[in-house]
């Protein structure tokens, strides 16, 4: 059984894989490191709970408050 540590690193390896293999078939000459951090970000908060409502950069002036 993989612990919550082994199952974090597998999820940041895959999103890191699949993150770097979109970037290739789009042909990036360099890697876009803040789409790699928005991947692992995803990769280790995929769902977020609907009861705590929108997430910061999801506010603008119209629905914060």
């Amino acid at each position: 059984m993989e612990t919550a540590r082994e199952t974090h690193r597998s999820a940041i390896a895959a999103a890191i894989s699949a993150e770097l293999q979109r970037q290739a078939k789009a042909g990036a000459l360099r890697i876009d490191v803040e789409a790699l951090a928005d991947a692992v970000l995803r990769a280790l908060d995929p769902h977020p709970p609907l009861a705590e409502g929108q997430r910061p950069e999801e506010l603008n002036s119209s629905n914060d408050g």
